[in-house]
């Protein structure tokens, strides 16, 4: 379907039921460990037996040589409705919208949505040299040290494009981790000052630490069902809106400034029915803080290049202005692998049932969840967004 032609919306479809498997830093279970305690959290909070669940959708970049099909005999679920979404940090929305389309169209009743990855101690560098092919032969043999390498580049194209300084990236870093001090299972548990942020060691100019995220242990998962489901279960949920998915976006721009966002922007929000001042909180995908500048732009919040405007004039924090990653983010709370395409869709669904794990952003009503993943070189290629609203 192009870019503008209309699309049938989610009337009745819901997401609820969000769980945390709570993060470790490092941690010798696997990944179908981990994803099967999200799993099981899942049916013992709804009160449900595996039978009831018939659709699962599954990312995890540790899970190997497994697949989504070799977890249904671990977990003893029989699905009649199954997808594998090996999309990185865009996986959370692409989850969504395939379970949503599923459960509108009777494919599934209930469709369970967990991501998560195991962290042991060397797990994280034999991620970055397996990533990709285009990472085994042209950048990894190299001395690349994968994606921070990468983000260097854009970041560095970016502040000389659009004038962003290091300044405007600790501003979203030191947001985040204000809201991350009240979440009990955050990686990051100490206040970050701006000179912590400014004075900490570099890792690939201009990246230094507080830049990067932690890698760690730990999975993520949420429902989506129809909502006469959810209330039969008692449930609290969310209304998905909208959402729009796009991939290899812009493949001409010689370093990447903008994400598919930008492609499908007028579609997220006309479905909506909404305008962007009507937002509550954002949950900005943010692997990197020049990332969560950019989905500030092609989100539609402000126009191409005003990125560092827009942070130098708002909080983000939860109790303040433009609220982004109420839950600190994994700049904060860690980024449990693929987990954290589902970190910022399973917070969005506990502020608006208010059931925040830390603090809450006051009567929040509408909230824009934004995904971004699998980054080669110079881009990432994958990207999503889903605005969701209280019952």
């Amino acid at each position: 379907m192009a870019a503008g032609a209309k699309r049938k919306s989610y009337d009745g479809v819901v997401a609820c039921l969000p769980v945390t498997i709570p993060y470790r830093r490092y941690s010798t279970n696997s990944a179908q460990w981990w994803l099967g305690r999200a799993l099981r959290e899942l049916c013992k909070r709804a009160k449900l037996h595996a039978a009831d669940i018939d659709g699962l959708a599954v990312s995890s970049f540790t899970l190997g040589p497994d697949t989504a099909v070799g977890l249904t005999q671990h977990f003893g679920v029989s699905p009649r409705w199954l997808d594998h979404i090996p999309f990185g940090g865009a996986s959370g929305i692409v989850a969504l919208r395939r379970a949503a389309r599923a459960v509108q169209s009777g494919d599934a009743e209930i469709v369970a949505c967990i991501a998560g990855d195991t962290n042991h101690v060397d797990s994280f560098r034999k991620t970055l040299s397996t990533f990709s092919r285009f990472a085994q032969d042209a950048v990894y043999p190299y001395g690349s040290g994968g994606a921070n390498a990468s983000f260097a580049l854009i970041t560095k194209n970016y502040m000389n494009l659009y004038g962003a300084k290091r300044e405007d990236f600790a501003k979203i870093c030191i947001a985040q981790r204000d809201n991350a001090l009240s979440i009990p299972h955050a990686m990051m548990k100490k206040k970050l000052t701006l000179d912590d942020y400014m004075t900490a060691r570099p890792i690939a100019d201009p990246i230094h630490l507080f830049d990067c995220v932690m890698p760690c242990a730990g999975a993520e998962g949420l429902l989506v069902c129809r909502e006469d489901a959810a209330k039969a279960l008692r449930l609290p949920y969310a209304r998905i809106l909208s959402t729009i998915e796009r991939h290899n976006a812009y493949p001409s721009d010689p370093i990447q400034v903008r994400g598919g966002w930008a492609v499908d922007i007028s579609d997220l929000w006309s479905m909506a029915g909404i305008k962007p001042d009507a937002v509550d909180f954002v949950q900005t995908y943010d692997d990197y803080p020049v990332i969560v500048m950019m989905q500030f732009e092609d989100l539609g919040f402000c126009k191409k290049g005003e990125g560092p405007d827009f942070v130098r004039s708002h909080t983000f924090t939860n109790d303040g202005s433009f609220p982004n990653n109420t839950s600190g983010g994994q700049l904060s709370v860690g980024q449990a692998g693929a987990g954290g395409g589902l970190l910022g869709l399973v917070e969005a669904v506990r502020q608006l049932t208010q059931q925040p794990l830390g603090s809450a952003v006051p009567d929040a009503r509408n909230g824009v969840v934004s995904g971004f993943g699998m980054i080669n070189y110079d881009r990432g290629l994958a990207s999503g967004a889903a605005i969701l609203a209280r019952a």
